[in-house]
C-alpha cells in the first residue's frame, strides 16, 4: 500500500511494507510523464503508521532545506 502526498507542487508516494518485526517506509517521487525516481528516503519503526509518519516527516524537512 502506498501513502500519497503532495508537496510543493510535487507527488511523492509513501511505500511501506514489512521489516524483520516492524515496518520499512520509503519515499519515491512521481513524476509529470509517470515516471518514478527514489529519493533516497527511508524509515522503519514498529507500526505502518509510525514509520510512514516518520518517512513523511523526514521528506517534509528535505524539502525545507
Amino acid at each position: 500500500m502506498a501513502r500519497q502526498v503532495d508537496l510543493k507542487g510535487r507527488r511523492f508516494w509513501i511505500m511501506s511494507e514489512p521489516h524483520g518485526v516492524g515496518w520499512e517506509a520509503t519515499v519515491i517521487e512521481i513524476k509529470a510523464d509517470q515516471s518514478h525516481e527514489h529519493v533516497g528516503i527511508a524509515a522503519t519503526a514498529d507500526t505502518r503508521t509510525a514509520a510512514d509518519d516518520a518517512a513523511e516527516r523526514k521528506l517534509r524537512q528535505l524539502l525545507q532545506a
